[in-house]
Formats: C-alpha cells, structure tokens, sequence
C-alpha cells in the first residue's frame, strides 16, 4: 500500500509542504482559498496523519487514558461511553486500560500511558497509595478521579456511596430484615469501604447493633465473587438479607441462590449497587442503587480537558452526585 504524505497533497494543491502544515495543526493561518485547496487534495488522496510523528513532535499525544476497575463491569462501559463521546468531539482518542482491581497493575498501566505522552488521565484507583500518579501530575499529566472523591489539588467525580449505603440498608432495615450480609471486594477499594460505612449508619439510626452487619468480602467483584458468597451464605446460614457493593455481586447471588432453591425475596431480600442496564430483566427483577454514569464519564472529561487547555488558570471541582434507590421484585 502507497502511503499519501505532505508532499503529495502540497503537490496536488500547487501549495508548500509547510501550507499543509498549517492547514493541518494551524489553519487559521491559512487563506480560506488554499485551505479549501488542501482539504480538497486531503480528501482525493486519502492523506492519513502521522499522529506518532506529531506526537514526538509536540511532546504530546492527543489521546488520554481511562484506567477502570474492571472492563467487564457495564457501570465502567457506561462511564467509557461518556468520556469517548466528549473526546471525539474534540479530535481526541481514548486509551482504555484495566486495572482488575489490582494496585500493581494500575502502575503498569500508568507507565504505559506516561510513554505515550498522554494529556491526561481519568482514573477509579485501585488502592488509596496515589503516587504513580502523582509521578504523572509531576510531568505535567493532568489527573481527575472517576467514582472516586479526592480533595484538594486535583479534581474528582464521584457519587457520594456513604449515601448509597445508607439508602440500600435502610430499605432492607424498612422490610423487616434482621439479618443483613453486605458482600463486597477488596477493602482497599475506596467504594466497598464508603457503602459499609452507609450500612453501618443506617443499622445505627434505627437502633441496631453492629452484629447485625456481617461481612462477605470476596476477591473479585463480579458475578463469580457472587456466587462464592452465596455459597458462603448457604454454609454458614442464610441472613435476611443482603446487600452488594455491586450488581454484578448481586446477580452472581441471586443465580447462586435460586439453584440452591432459595426464594428471593421470600427468603432472602437482596439489592445491588449501580442499577446497570440489565438488571431489571434478571430472572428476578433486581433492586440496586443507581448512579449518573454516563454523567461521571462526562463530566469527568470535560474537567480533564479543561485543565489541559489551561493547566495555570483552571479551578480544581470536587463533584458529588446522590444516588437514588430503585426498588424491583428482589427486595420485596
């Protein structure tokens, strides 16, 4: 295959390699006659950017990375939707990176978007130990925090799950539930830690005693960590009821239990935490915690950009969204 280069449209427009230049990085420079002249030959000659050559060039890409938790989860591809519609109208890429709820391979995923000389990074950290990136916001990186609440010098976009807790545990304390199993991942992870906190406010505000919360923590948060809870549960005893710290968590149990021959909610009331697109069309409906998603991918990226566009005069945001509860079949 023939590859087009400046040459060949500044030939095809009768203009200089360096009009096409111009066109290409500054076209207000440029007459509107001989830029008409150049995007024409651009598009007869099927002229492709080198965007690595224009990477070294400026010292910059114009690509920004997303590192998630987990790319399987449907809350992060709806958050990955939100950013990759705000960046394609600004003539940007997104590079997609997974954590897996790993501290260790978050800082892997760093160093690879630090050589590709990234603007910017949004992130859902793994762990609370920050200082890959802060290496990054050291090399004039800039950094925003995705479902994930940071003070200070840097902006963050999150949904308040001390609130979210709160919420899922007062419905189950509302339909009689004595009993409550809060299953979640890592407790390193920010979000298991900010929605026990929430369960364990809301059994103090209706006079419980702490006992009442027992704690399933699994090693991943998807539907197999679910179902490894379930099994738990049927081992050691069933609760009234439970909540996860995620939908994914929560449909793994809800499978579990069903083929056990446990009914939810007669049984066993459940709600999960997100309200991703398929849980109401779960064999049994599910209750869960919903949050602005694809509003927190959004935001998100345009507060990133904001400060790539202007590092000295941009304001750092701390924004806080409230989640709302949804209730289905699942909890009765």
């Amino acid at each position: 295959m023939v590859t087009v280069g400046i040459k060949e449209v500044a030939r095809r427009a009768g203009v200089s390699p360096g009009t096409v230049s111009n066109v290409l990085n500054r076209p207000e420079r440029v007459a509107p006659g001989t830029r008409e002249r150049v995007e024409q030959a651009i598009k007869e000659l099927g002229f492709v950017r080198n965007g690595s050559a224009s990477t070294l060039r400026a010292g910059q890409s114009r690509a920004i990375g997303l590192v998630v938790l987990d790319v399987g989860n449907p809350f992060f591809v709806e958050v990955a939707r939100g950013v990759e519609d705000v960046v394609s109208d600004r003539d940007h890429a997104v590079i997609l990176c997974n954590s897996g709820e790993s501290p260790d391979k978050e800082l892997r995923n760093l160093r690879v978007l630090a050589e590709q000389r990234v603007r910017g990074v949004l992130i859902t950290p793994a762990a609370d130990d920050t200082s890959g990136l802060q290496r990054l916001r050291d090399r004039g990186v800039a950094v925003v925090f995705v479902d994930h609440y940071a003070s200070g010098d840097v902006c963050s976009v999150a949904v308040d799950d001390v609130a979210g807790g709160e919420l899922a545990t007062g419905h189950l304390l509302a339909r009689g539930a004595r009993r409550i199993a809060f299953v979640s991942g890592p407790p390193a992870i920010r979000q298991c830690g900010d929605r026990r906190r929430g369960a364990q406010r809301a059994l103090e505000a209706a006079g419980r005693r702490a006992g009442d919360l027992t704690d399933i923590v699994v090693p991943e948060m998807n539907a197999h960590g679910g179902r490894l809870a379930a099994e738990r549960m049927l081992s050691d005893g069933l609760p009234d009821a439970v909540f996860c710290a995620n939908d994914l968590l929560a449909l793994g149990v809800l499978r579990a239990l069903s083929q056990a021959g446990v009914r939810v909610p007669d049984d066993v009331a459940l709600i999960g935490y997100d309200d991703i697109e398929f849980t109401s069309a779960a064999a049994v409906p599910l209750s869960s915690i919903r949050q602005p998603t694809y509003q927190l991918g959004k935001i998100a990226t345009e507060l990133l950009l904001e400060e790539c566009d202007d590092p000295g005069g941009h304001a750092h945001q701390q924004i806080m969204f409230q989640p709302e509860l949804v209730v289905r079949e699942s909890s009765g």
